[in-house]
């Protein structure tokens, strides 16, 4: 009686522990927006002549593409960040249902969890490749 108890105890637990794996999963995908904030801050360098306003001589459209840049940069990680999220939550969720009817389904599903959590993978690969690019001018034009 009391083994099948505590066997039930630990069954239980391990199932509470199976639908986990999708906050996990959504949990990596904000560690992307995370990394991606670092990366385009240190792009942003201050100009080497301290002045209040910068003269008619400065690369005016190079501050312009790489503030658009920028912004394509961290706009694309973000919104594959939420598509990724809400497929993941899609997911998990239809995982946990699955798991309750039939538990040989944990797995399958489990798979298209991960692939639903790739998508993070691939928008801050697309968001690092576009802030290469951004590179904000230092010193006025000669």
């Amino acid at each position: 009686g009391a083994l099948r108890w505590l066997g039930s105890i630990f069954s239980s637990y391990a199932r509470r522990c199976a639908m986990s794996y999708s906050v996990i999963f959504c949990e990596a995908t904000a560690i992307y927006g995370v990394i991606m904030a670092i990366i385009l801050a240190n792009k942003v360098k201050k100009p080497d002549e301290a002045t209040y306003y910068l003269d008619n001589n400065w690369d005016w459209n190079g501050y312009y593409y790489a503030g658009y840049g920028m912004f394509s940069a961290g706009l694309s990680v973000g919104l594959t960040n939420i598509a990724s999220g809400v497929s993941v939550g899609i997911a998990g969720s239809s995982c946990a249902i699955g798991d309750a009817q039939d538990a040989s389904l944990f797995v399958k599903i489990l798979i298209v969890e991960i692939f639903a959590s790739a998508l993070g993978i691939f928008g801050i690969i697309v968001g690092i490749i576009q802030s290469n690019s951004c590179q904000f001018p230092i010193a006025p034009l000669e």
